[in-house]
Protein backbone atom coordinates (compact mmCIF):
# COMPACT_ATOMS: atom_id res chain seq x y z
CA UNK A 1 0.00 0.00 0.00
CA UNK A 2 2.88 2.40 0.71
CA UNK A 3 4.31 1.70 -2.74
CA UNK A 4 0.90 2.22 -4.38
CA UNK A 5 0.32 5.44 -2.46
CA UNK A 6 3.75 6.79 -3.37
CA UNK A 7 2.73 6.74 -7.04
CA UNK A 8 0.15 9.42 -6.17
CA UNK A 9 2.47 11.72 -4.23
CA UNK A 10 2.50 14.33 -7.01
CA UNK A 11 -1.20 14.85 -6.19
CA UNK A 12 -0.44 15.41 -2.50
CA UNK A 13 3.14 16.44 -1.79
CA UNK A 14 2.40 18.03 1.60
CA UNK A 15 1.79 15.05 3.90
CA UNK A 16 1.47 11.26 3.84
CA UNK A 17 -0.92 9.53 6.21
CA UNK A 18 -2.04 5.94 6.70
CA UNK A 19 -4.58 3.95 8.67
CA UNK A 20 -3.87 0.24 9.02
CA UNK A 21 -6.60 -1.88 10.62
CA UNK A 22 -7.28 -5.58 10.67
CA UNK A 23 -9.65 -5.50 7.71
CA UNK A 24 -8.82 -2.26 5.86
CA UNK A 25 -5.97 0.10 4.98
CA UNK A 26 -6.44 3.74 3.95
CA UNK A 27 -3.43 5.67 2.60
CA UNK A 28 -3.54 9.38 1.78
CA UNK A 29 -1.20 11.83 0.07
CA UNK A 30 -2.28 15.31 1.07
CA UNK A 31 -2.40 18.59 -0.80
CA UNK A 32 -3.24 21.10 1.96
CA UNK A 33 -5.62 23.84 0.83
CA UNK A 34 -7.99 24.26 3.80
CA UNK A 35 -6.88 23.84 7.43
CA UNK A 36 -3.21 23.37 6.63
CA UNK A 37 -2.25 22.84 10.30
CA UNK A 38 -4.68 20.21 11.60
CA UNK A 39 -6.43 18.77 8.58
CA UNK A 40 -4.04 15.95 7.78
CA UNK A 41 -5.64 12.67 6.70
CA UNK A 42 -6.99 10.09 7.19
CA UNK A 43 -9.57 11.91 9.31
CA UNK A 44 -11.11 10.19 12.33
CA UNK A 45 -14.22 10.51 14.45
CA UNK A 46 -13.48 11.24 18.13
CA UNK A 47 -13.86 7.56 19.08
CA UNK A 48 -11.62 6.67 16.07
CA UNK A 49 -14.18 4.14 14.88
CA UNK A 50 -14.85 6.00 11.62
CA UNK A 51 -11.91 6.64 9.28
CA UNK A 52 -12.02 8.83 6.18
CA UNK A 53 -9.66 9.52 3.27
CA UNK A 54 -10.83 12.20 0.83
CA UNK A 55 -9.53 13.93 -2.25
CA UNK A 56 -11.54 17.09 -2.83
CA UNK A 57 -13.25 20.12 -1.36
CA UNK A 58 -16.64 20.54 0.34
CA UNK A 59 -17.64 24.11 -0.46
CA UNK A 60 -20.65 24.25 1.87
CA UNK A 61 -18.84 22.75 4.87
CA UNK A 62 -19.42 25.79 7.09
CA UNK A 63 -23.20 25.61 6.60
CA UNK A 64 -23.12 21.87 7.34
CA UNK A 65 -21.03 22.41 10.48
CA UNK A 66 -23.64 24.83 11.86
CA UNK A 67 -26.24 22.05 11.84
CA UNK A 68 -23.99 19.97 14.15
CA UNK A 69 -23.16 22.70 16.70
CA UNK A 70 -24.42 20.70 19.69
CA UNK A 71 -24.41 17.17 18.35
CA UNK A 72 -20.96 16.39 16.91
CA UNK A 73 -17.47 17.24 18.11
CA UNK A 74 -15.21 18.19 15.22
CA UNK A 75 -11.50 17.55 15.70
CA UNK A 76 -10.19 19.74 12.86
CA UNK A 77 -11.18 22.70 10.68
CA UNK A 78 -10.97 20.53 7.56
CA UNK A 79 -13.85 21.04 5.15
CA UNK A 80 -13.95 17.28 4.55
CA UNK A 81 -14.58 16.36 8.19
CA UNK A 82 -18.29 17.12 7.74
CA UNK A 83 -18.51 13.82 5.80
CA UNK A 84 -17.87 11.93 9.06
CA UNK A 85 -20.54 13.92 10.90
CA UNK A 86 -23.09 13.36 8.14
CA UNK A 87 -22.32 9.65 8.02
CA UNK A 88 -22.84 9.31 11.77
CA UNK A 89 -26.19 11.09 11.51
CA UNK A 90 -27.61 9.69 8.25
CA UNK A 91 -25.66 6.56 7.36
CA UNK A 92 -25.03 6.44 3.61
CA UNK A 93 -27.87 8.83 2.67
CA UNK A 94 -26.04 12.16 2.83
CA UNK A 95 -24.30 12.67 -0.51
CA UNK A 96 -26.89 15.09 -1.85
CA UNK A 97 -26.15 17.33 1.16
CA UNK A 98 -22.64 17.99 -0.16
CA UNK A 99 -21.76 20.76 -2.58
CA UNK A 100 -18.23 20.02 -3.62
CA UNK A 101 -15.77 17.97 -5.59
CA UNK A 102 -14.73 14.70 -4.03
CA UNK A 103 -13.73 11.08 -4.15
CA UNK A 104 -13.62 9.40 -0.76
CA UNK A 105 -13.36 6.13 1.10
CA UNK A 106 -14.96 5.87 4.54
CA UNK A 107 -14.35 2.85 6.77
CA UNK A 108 -16.55 2.04 9.77
CA UNK A 109 -14.28 -0.03 11.98
CA UNK A 110 -17.02 -0.78 14.50
CA UNK A 111 -19.32 -2.38 11.91
CA UNK A 112 -16.55 -3.47 9.53
CA UNK A 113 -18.32 -1.68 6.66
CA UNK A 114 -17.16 0.77 4.04
CA UNK A 115 -18.56 3.45 1.75
CA UNK A 116 -16.88 4.84 -1.35
CA UNK A 117 -18.27 7.72 -3.40
CA UNK A 118 -17.45 10.14 -6.22
CA UNK A 119 -18.80 13.62 -6.93
CA UNK A 120 -21.73 14.42 -9.23
CA UNK A 121 -19.81 15.02 -12.50
CA UNK A 122 -16.47 13.31 -11.88
CA UNK A 123 -14.34 16.40 -11.33
CA UNK A 124 -12.13 14.32 -9.03
CA UNK A 125 -10.87 11.06 -10.59
CA UNK A 126 -11.39 7.62 -9.01
CA UNK A 127 -10.58 4.06 -10.10
CA UNK A 128 -11.25 0.66 -8.57
CA UNK A 129 -9.53 -2.69 -8.95
CA UNK A 130 -9.22 -6.26 -7.75
CA UNK A 131 -6.03 -8.28 -7.33
CA UNK A 132 -5.74 -12.02 -7.96
CA UNK A 133 -6.46 -12.73 -4.27
CA UNK A 134 -9.79 -10.93 -4.53
CA UNK A 135 -8.73 -7.88 -2.50
CA UNK A 136 -10.57 -4.70 -3.47
CA UNK A 137 -8.86 -1.33 -4.02
CA UNK A 138 -9.79 2.23 -4.95
CA UNK A 139 -7.32 4.93 -5.95
CA UNK A 140 -7.35 8.48 -7.30
CA UNK A 141 -5.33 7.46 -10.34
CA UNK A 142 -5.00 4.33 -12.42
CA UNK A 143 -1.21 4.21 -11.97
CA UNK A 144 -1.57 3.19 -8.32
CA UNK A 145 -3.47 0.05 -9.35
CA UNK A 146 -1.58 -0.90 -12.52
CA UNK A 147 0.71 -3.84 -11.85
CA UNK A 148 -1.11 -4.77 -8.65
CA UNK A 149 -4.67 -5.34 -9.87
CA UNK A 150 -5.57 -7.75 -12.66
CA UNK A 151 -8.91 -6.00 -13.15
CA UNK A 152 -9.27 -2.18 -13.18
CA UNK A 153 -12.34 -0.02 -13.88
CA UNK A 154 -13.25 3.62 -13.54
CA UNK A 155 -15.44 4.36 -10.51
CA UNK A 156 -18.25 6.28 -12.21
CA UNK A 157 -19.22 9.85 -11.24
CA UNK A 158 -22.39 10.42 -9.23
CA UNK A 159 -22.21 6.89 -7.77
CA UNK A 160 -21.34 5.25 -4.48
CA UNK A 161 -20.57 1.72 -3.32
CA UNK A 162 -20.84 -0.10 -0.01
CA UNK A 163 -19.73 -3.51 1.19
CA UNK A 164 -23.37 -4.65 1.16
CA UNK A 165 -23.12 -4.86 -2.63
CA UNK A 166 -19.37 -5.04 -3.36
CA UNK A 167 -18.52 -4.14 -6.93
CA UNK A 168 -21.98 -2.65 -7.60
CA UNK A 169 -22.10 1.08 -8.27
CA UNK A 170 -25.28 2.80 -7.05
CA UNK A 171 -26.26 6.14 -8.62
CA UNK A 172 -26.91 8.92 -6.10
CA UNK A 173 -26.92 11.93 -8.49
CA UNK A 174 -30.23 12.10 -10.34
CA UNK A 175 -31.79 15.16 -11.96
CA UNK A 176 -35.12 15.75 -13.68
CA UNK A 177 -33.55 18.20 -16.16
CA UNK A 178 -31.99 15.30 -18.04
CA UNK A 179 -35.42 14.87 -19.64
CA UNK A 180 -36.18 17.49 -22.29
CA UNK A 181 -39.87 17.42 -21.37
CA UNK A 182 -38.99 18.67 -17.88
CA UNK A 183 -37.32 21.87 -19.16
CA UNK A 184 -38.84 22.68 -22.57
CA UNK A 185 -41.37 25.16 -21.18
CA UNK A 186 -39.12 26.76 -18.56
CA UNK A 187 -38.40 30.50 -18.53
CA UNK A 188 -34.85 31.80 -19.00
CA UNK A 189 -33.64 34.38 -16.52
CA UNK A 190 -30.36 36.10 -17.33
CA UNK A 191 -30.29 37.56 -13.80
CA UNK A 192 -30.69 34.15 -12.16
CA UNK A 193 -27.89 32.79 -14.31
CA UNK A 194 -25.57 35.65 -13.37
CA UNK A 195 -26.35 35.39 -9.66
CA UNK A 196 -25.90 31.61 -9.61
CA UNK A 197 -22.46 31.72 -11.27
CA UNK A 198 -21.30 34.55 -9.02
CA UNK A 199 -22.36 32.49 -6.00
CA UNK A 200 -20.52 29.42 -7.34
CA UNK A 201 -17.27 31.32 -7.89
CA UNK A 202 -17.56 33.03 -4.51
CA UNK A 203 -17.89 29.78 -2.54
CA UNK A 204 -15.14 28.11 -4.54
CA UNK A 205 -12.61 30.79 -3.53
CA UNK A 206 -12.45 29.02 -0.14
CA UNK A 207 -8.71 28.62 0.53
CA UNK A 208 -6.03 29.01 3.22
CA UNK A 209 -3.25 29.07 0.61
CA UNK A 210 -2.44 31.32 -2.39
CA UNK A 211 -4.72 30.79 -5.39
CA UNK A 212 -5.08 32.07 -8.92
CA UNK A 213 -7.16 31.77 -12.10
CA UNK A 214 -6.49 30.13 -15.45
CA UNK A 215 -7.17 32.77 -18.09
CA UNK A 216 -7.10 31.51 -21.68
CA UNK A 217 -8.78 34.59 -23.11
CA UNK A 218 -11.87 32.64 -24.10
CA UNK A 219 -15.29 33.53 -22.75
CA UNK A 220 -15.52 30.93 -20.00
CA UNK A 221 -12.21 31.50 -18.25
CA UNK A 222 -12.61 35.26 -18.68
CA UNK A 223 -16.00 35.27 -16.95
CA UNK A 224 -14.69 33.12 -14.07
CA UNK A 225 -11.63 35.36 -13.72
CA UNK A 226 -13.70 38.55 -13.70
CA UNK A 227 -16.00 37.22 -10.98
CA UNK A 228 -13.06 35.92 -8.94
CA UNK A 229 -11.44 39.36 -9.15
CA UNK A 230 -14.66 40.91 -7.85
CA UNK A 231 -14.46 38.85 -4.63
CA UNK A 232 -10.72 38.28 -4.20
CA UNK A 233 -10.01 41.26 -1.95
CA UNK A 234 -11.99 39.78 0.97
CA UNK A 235 -11.58 36.55 2.92
CA UNK A 236 -14.37 34.19 1.89
CA UNK A 237 -14.07 31.99 5.01
CA UNK A 238 -15.39 34.71 7.34
CA UNK A 239 -18.10 35.94 4.95
CA UNK A 240 -16.03 38.80 3.47
CA UNK A 241 -15.56 40.52 6.85
CA UNK A 242 -11.78 40.96 6.60
CA UNK A 243 -9.18 41.46 3.93
CA UNK A 244 -8.00 38.41 2.02
CA UNK A 245 -4.73 36.77 3.05
CA UNK A 246 -3.52 37.08 -0.56
CA UNK A 247 -5.56 39.98 -2.01
CA UNK A 248 -3.73 40.24 -5.35
CA UNK A 249 -5.36 37.86 -7.84
CA UNK A 250 -2.87 36.24 -10.22
CA UNK A 251 -3.95 35.00 -13.66
CA UNK A 252 -2.09 32.54 -15.88
CA UNK A 253 -2.14 31.99 -19.65
CA UNK A 254 -0.11 29.65 -21.85
CA UNK A 255 0.53 29.53 -25.58
CA UNK A 256 2.98 29.64 -28.45
CA UNK A 257 4.34 33.09 -29.22
CA UNK A 258 1.68 34.91 -31.23
CA UNK A 259 -1.18 32.59 -30.25
CA UNK A 260 -4.73 34.01 -30.33
CA UNK A 261 -5.34 33.00 -26.71
CA UNK A 262 -2.41 34.95 -25.31
CA UNK A 263 -3.46 38.22 -26.90
CA UNK A 264 -7.04 37.84 -25.70
CA UNK A 265 -5.98 36.82 -22.19
CA UNK A 266 -3.77 39.89 -21.84
CA UNK A 267 -6.67 42.11 -22.87
CA UNK A 268 -8.91 40.55 -20.21
CA UNK A 269 -6.24 40.75 -17.50
CA UNK A 270 -5.67 44.45 -18.24
CA UNK A 271 -9.42 45.06 -18.08
CA UNK A 272 -10.14 43.26 -14.79
CA UNK A 273 -6.82 44.11 -13.10
CA UNK A 274 -5.14 40.79 -12.32
CA UNK A 275 -1.40 40.22 -11.90
CA UNK A 276 -1.02 38.42 -15.20
CA UNK A 277 1.55 35.79 -16.18
CA UNK A 278 1.96 34.96 -19.85
CA UNK A 279 3.82 31.68 -20.32
CA UNK A 280 5.28 30.77 -23.70
CA UNK A 281 6.12 27.24 -24.72
CA UNK A 282 7.72 25.96 -27.88
CA UNK A 283 6.44 23.13 -30.03
CA UNK A 284 9.57 21.15 -29.14
CA UNK A 285 8.95 21.61 -25.40
CA UNK A 286 5.45 20.30 -25.95
CA UNK A 287 6.69 17.29 -27.90
CA UNK A 288 9.25 16.53 -25.20
CA UNK A 289 6.50 16.50 -22.58
CA UNK A 290 4.10 14.14 -24.41
CA UNK A 291 5.26 10.97 -22.67
CA UNK A 292 4.98 12.57 -19.20
CA UNK A 293 1.56 13.96 -20.12
CA UNK A 294 0.29 10.50 -21.09
CA UNK A 295 1.72 9.07 -17.86
CA UNK A 296 -0.09 11.65 -15.72
CA UNK A 297 -3.29 11.90 -17.75
CA UNK A 298 -3.66 8.12 -18.17
CA UNK A 299 -5.29 8.49 -21.58
CA UNK A 300 -4.55 8.18 -25.29
CA UNK A 301 -7.48 10.38 -26.34
CA UNK A 302 -6.25 12.79 -29.02
CA UNK A 303 -8.09 15.95 -27.93
CA UNK A 304 -7.18 15.45 -24.29
CA UNK A 305 -3.46 15.05 -25.00
CA UNK A 306 -3.40 18.01 -27.39
CA UNK A 307 -4.97 20.30 -24.79
CA UNK A 308 -3.31 18.78 -21.70
CA UNK A 309 0.26 19.33 -22.83
CA UNK A 310 0.23 23.17 -22.66
CA UNK A 311 -1.80 22.96 -19.44
CA UNK A 312 0.74 20.55 -17.94
CA UNK A 313 3.59 22.94 -18.79
CA UNK A 314 1.65 25.87 -17.36
CA UNK A 315 0.92 23.99 -14.13
CA UNK A 316 4.64 23.63 -13.47
CA UNK A 317 5.06 27.41 -13.63
CA UNK A 318 2.02 27.94 -11.39
CA UNK A 319 3.55 25.61 -8.80
CA UNK A 320 6.84 27.53 -8.96
CA UNK A 321 4.92 30.70 -8.00
CA UNK A 322 3.71 29.08 -4.77
CA UNK A 323 0.11 28.95 -6.00
CA UNK A 324 -1.69 25.75 -4.97
CA UNK A 325 -5.23 26.23 -6.30
CA UNK A 326 -6.64 27.73 -9.51
CA UNK A 327 -10.12 28.33 -10.86
CA UNK A 328 -10.84 27.31 -14.44
CA UNK A 329 -13.64 27.60 -17.00
CA UNK A 330 -14.33 23.93 -17.83
CA UNK A 331 -17.94 22.86 -18.26
CA UNK A 332 -19.53 25.89 -19.90
CA UNK A 333 -19.37 24.42 -23.42
CA UNK A 334 -21.22 21.32 -22.24
CA UNK A 335 -23.86 23.24 -20.29
CA UNK A 336 -24.58 25.83 -22.97
CA UNK A 337 -23.65 24.10 -26.24
CA UNK A 338 -20.52 26.12 -26.84
CA UNK A 339 -18.66 23.83 -29.23
CA UNK A 340 -18.87 24.91 -32.84
CA UNK A 341 -20.64 21.74 -33.98
CA UNK A 342 -23.65 22.86 -31.91
CA UNK A 343 -24.35 25.28 -34.78
CA UNK A 344 -25.58 22.20 -36.66
CA UNK A 345 -28.15 21.16 -34.00
CA UNK A 346 -31.51 20.73 -35.80
CA UNK A 347 -33.74 21.74 -32.88
CA UNK A 348 -33.88 22.50 -29.15
CA UNK A 349 -34.64 18.92 -28.12
CA UNK A 350 -31.61 17.42 -29.88
CA UNK A 351 -29.50 20.33 -28.64
CA UNK A 352 -30.54 19.66 -25.03
CA UNK A 353 -30.02 15.91 -25.30
CA UNK A 354 -26.49 16.52 -26.57
CA UNK A 355 -25.67 18.82 -23.62
CA UNK A 356 -26.86 16.08 -21.25
CA UNK A 357 -24.67 13.52 -23.07
CA UNK A 358 -21.68 15.87 -22.97
CA UNK A 359 -22.06 16.48 -19.24
CA UNK A 360 -22.21 12.74 -18.67
CA UNK A 361 -18.89 12.25 -20.48
CA UNK A 362 -16.94 15.15 -18.97
CA UNK A 363 -15.18 12.83 -16.54
CA UNK A 364 -13.49 11.14 -19.51
CA UNK A 365 -12.25 14.35 -21.11
CA UNK A 366 -12.16 17.92 -19.75
CA UNK A 367 -12.52 17.03 -16.06
CA UNK A 368 -9.77 14.44 -16.42
CA UNK A 369 -7.55 16.93 -18.25
CA UNK A 370 -8.06 19.82 -15.84
CA UNK A 371 -7.59 17.70 -12.74
CA UNK A 372 -4.63 15.55 -13.74
CA UNK A 373 -2.68 18.19 -15.71
CA UNK A 374 -2.65 20.36 -12.61
CA UNK A 375 -2.34 17.57 -10.04
CA UNK A 376 0.83 16.38 -11.78
CA UNK A 377 2.50 19.37 -10.09
CA UNK A 378 0.48 19.45 -6.87
CA UNK A 379 -2.00 22.13 -7.96
CA UNK A 380 -5.75 21.81 -7.41
CA UNK A 381 -8.20 22.87 -10.12
CA UNK A 382 -11.72 24.10 -9.34
CA UNK A 383 -14.47 24.50 -11.91
CA UNK A 384 -17.31 26.88 -10.92
CA UNK A 385 -19.36 26.18 -14.06
CA UNK A 386 -19.67 22.58 -12.79
CA UNK A 387 -20.73 23.62 -9.29
CA UNK A 388 -23.63 21.35 -8.34
CA UNK A 389 -26.06 24.20 -7.65
CA UNK A 390 -25.06 26.14 -10.76
CA UNK A 391 -25.53 23.12 -13.03
CA UNK A 392 -29.15 22.92 -11.88
CA UNK A 393 -29.73 26.56 -12.81
CA UNK A 394 -27.99 26.25 -16.19
CA UNK A 395 -29.64 22.99 -17.24
CA UNK A 396 -33.13 24.19 -16.31
CA UNK A 397 -32.93 27.13 -18.71
CA UNK A 398 -35.17 26.73 -21.73
CA UNK A 399 -33.05 24.93 -24.37
CA UNK A 400 -34.69 27.03 -27.07
CA UNK A 401 -32.83 30.04 -25.65
CA UNK A 402 -29.48 28.22 -25.91
CA UNK A 403 -29.92 27.48 -29.64
CA UNK A 404 -27.54 29.21 -32.03
CA UNK A 405 -29.99 30.99 -34.33
CA UNK A 406 -31.39 34.37 -35.36
CA UNK A 407 -27.96 35.97 -35.28
CA UNK A 408 -27.19 34.70 -31.79
CA UNK A 409 -23.69 33.33 -31.16
CA UNK A 410 -23.04 30.15 -29.16
CA UNK A 411 -23.42 30.62 -25.36
CA UNK A 412 -25.40 33.79 -25.96
CA UNK A 413 -27.07 33.62 -22.53
CA UNK A 414 -23.69 33.54 -20.75
CA UNK A 415 -22.35 36.40 -22.86
CA UNK A 416 -25.47 38.47 -22.19
CA UNK A 417 -25.26 37.79 -18.43
CA UNK A 418 -21.68 39.06 -18.20
CA UNK A 419 -21.34 41.54 -21.06
CA UNK A 420 -20.71 44.37 -18.59
CA UNK A 421 -17.80 42.53 -16.95
CA UNK A 422 -15.48 42.24 -19.95
CA UNK A 423 -14.38 44.05 -23.12
CA UNK A 424 -16.90 43.73 -25.94
CA UNK A 425 -14.42 41.97 -28.24
CA UNK A 426 -13.92 39.26 -25.58
CA UNK A 427 -17.60 38.81 -24.72
CA UNK A 428 -18.50 38.27 -28.36
CA UNK A 429 -15.32 36.42 -29.41
CA UNK A 430 -16.19 33.13 -31.09
CA UNK A 431 -15.18 29.76 -29.71
CA UNK A 432 -11.56 28.57 -29.92
CA UNK A 433 -10.94 25.11 -28.52
CA UNK A 434 -8.03 25.28 -26.08
CA UNK A 435 -5.75 23.04 -28.12
CA UNK A 436 -6.35 25.34 -31.13
CA UNK A 437 -6.16 28.62 -29.25
CA UNK A 438 -2.69 28.05 -27.77
CA UNK A 439 -1.36 28.24 -31.35
CA UNK A 440 -2.41 26.38 -34.50
CA UNK A 441 1.11 25.13 -35.27
CA UNK A 442 0.96 22.95 -32.14
CA UNK A 443 -1.74 20.68 -33.59
CA UNK A 444 -0.36 20.89 -37.12
CA UNK A 445 3.02 19.65 -35.88
CA UNK A 446 1.47 16.78 -33.91
CA UNK A 447 -0.39 15.65 -37.02
CA UNK A 448 2.70 15.90 -39.21
CA UNK A 449 5.03 14.06 -36.84
CA UNK A 450 2.64 11.21 -36.09
CA UNK A 451 1.85 10.85 -39.81
CA UNK A 452 5.56 10.41 -40.42
CA UNK A 453 6.19 7.98 -37.56
CA UNK A 454 3.19 5.67 -38.06
CA UNK A 455 2.93 3.82 -41.36
CA UNK A 456 -0.27 3.19 -43.31
CA UNK A 457 0.24 -0.53 -42.73
CA UNK A 458 0.47 -0.08 -38.95
CA UNK A 459 -2.80 1.84 -38.87
CA UNK A 460 -4.53 -0.68 -41.14
CA UNK A 461 -3.52 -3.49 -38.79
CA UNK A 462 -4.10 -1.57 -35.58
CA UNK A 463 -6.91 -3.94 -34.48
CA UNK A 464 -4.40 -6.77 -34.14
CA UNK A 465 -1.95 -4.86 -31.99
CA UNK A 466 -4.66 -3.01 -30.05
CA UNK A 467 -7.81 -5.17 -30.04
CA UNK A 468 -9.38 -2.97 -27.34
CA UNK A 469 -10.36 0.38 -28.91
CA UNK A 470 -8.19 0.15 -32.07
CA UNK A 471 -6.76 3.61 -32.93
CA UNK A 472 -8.69 5.50 -35.62
CA UNK A 473 -5.87 7.85 -36.68
CA UNK A 474 -2.08 7.88 -36.81
CA UNK A 475 -1.99 10.48 -34.06
CA UNK A 476 -4.08 8.27 -31.77
CA UNK A 477 -1.95 5.24 -32.71
CA UNK A 478 1.22 7.10 -31.68
CA UNK A 479 -0.22 8.06 -28.29
CA UNK A 480 -1.51 4.54 -27.82
CA UNK A 481 1.98 3.03 -28.22
CA UNK A 482 3.26 5.25 -25.41
CA UNK A 483 0.23 4.45 -23.24
CA UNK A 484 0.81 0.72 -23.79
CA UNK A 485 4.37 1.00 -22.52
CA UNK A 486 3.26 2.85 -19.40
CA UNK A 487 0.02 0.93 -18.77
CA UNK A 488 0.32 -2.50 -20.41
CA UNK A 489 -2.86 -4.13 -19.06
CA UNK A 490 -6.03 -4.53 -21.13
CA UNK A 491 -7.99 -3.19 -18.14
CA UNK A 492 -6.08 0.09 -18.32
CA UNK A 493 -6.76 0.45 -22.05
CA UNK A 494 -10.47 -0.19 -21.54
CA UNK A 495 -10.66 2.77 -19.11
CA UNK A 496 -9.98 5.21 -21.97
CA UNK A 497 -12.71 6.34 -24.42
CA UNK A 498 -12.19 5.99 -28.16
CA UNK A 499 -15.09 7.20 -30.33
CA UNK A 500 -15.50 9.16 -33.58
CA UNK A 501 -15.71 12.91 -32.93
CA UNK A 502 -15.74 16.20 -34.77
CA UNK A 503 -14.76 19.26 -32.73
CA UNK A 504 -15.45 17.35 -29.49
CA UNK A 505 -18.89 16.07 -30.53
CA UNK A 506 -20.37 12.84 -29.29
CA UNK A 507 -20.88 10.16 -31.96
CA UNK A 508 -24.65 10.75 -31.81
CA UNK A 509 -24.27 14.39 -32.92
CA UNK A 510 -22.52 13.36 -36.14
CA UNK A 511 -25.96 12.52 -37.54
CA UNK A 512 -26.92 16.21 -37.47
CA UNK A 513 -25.13 17.17 -40.67
CA UNK A 514 -23.46 15.42 -43.60
CA UNK A 515 -20.35 17.56 -43.21
CA UNK A 516 -19.90 16.16 -39.69
CA UNK A 517 -20.40 12.53 -40.75
CA UNK A 518 -17.61 12.74 -43.30
CA UNK A 519 -14.99 14.09 -40.88
CA UNK A 520 -13.08 12.67 -37.92
CA UNK A 521 -11.05 15.51 -36.44
CA UNK A 522 -11.47 16.75 -32.86
CA UNK A 523 -10.11 20.21 -33.71
CA UNK A 524 -12.58 23.10 -33.67
CA UNK A 525 -11.30 24.03 -37.15
CA UNK A 526 -13.01 20.91 -38.48
CA UNK A 527 -16.38 22.70 -38.31
CA UNK A 528 -16.38 25.16 -41.16
CA UNK A 529 -18.69 27.99 -42.20
CA UNK A 530 -20.15 28.69 -38.76
CA UNK A 531 -18.34 31.96 -38.11
CA UNK A 532 -20.70 34.87 -38.56
CA UNK A 533 -19.74 38.53 -38.79
CA UNK A 534 -22.74 40.22 -37.17
CA UNK A 535 -23.66 38.51 -33.91
CA UNK A 536 -25.96 40.36 -31.56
Amino acid sequence: MLQMSKKLRHRGPDWSGIYCGEKAILAHERLSIVDVKSGKQPLYSKDRKHVLAVNGEIYNHQDIRKTFENSYEFLTQSDCEVILALYRKKGIDFLEDLNGIFAFALYDEEKDTYMIARDHIGIIPLYMGWDHYGNFYVASELKALEGYCNKIQEFLPGHYMTNEKPGELIRWYNREWKDYAAVKDNPTSIDDLRNALEAAVHRQLMSDVPYGVLLSGGLDSSVVSAIAKKYSAKRIENHDQTGAWWPQLHSFAVGLIGSPDLAAAQKVADHIGTVHHQIHFTVQEGLDAIRDVIYHLETYDVTTIRASTPMYLLARFIKSMGVKMVLSGEGADELFGGYLYFHKAPNAELFHEETVRKLGKLHLYDCLRANKSLAAWGVEGRVPFLDKEFIDVAMRLNPEDKLIKNGRIEKWVVRKAFEDYLPKEIVWRQKEQFSDGVGYSWIDTLKAITKERISDEELTNAKYRFPIHPPMSKEEYYYRTIFKELYPSDSAAACVPSVPSVACSTPEALAWDESLRNTNDPSGRAVKNVHVESYK
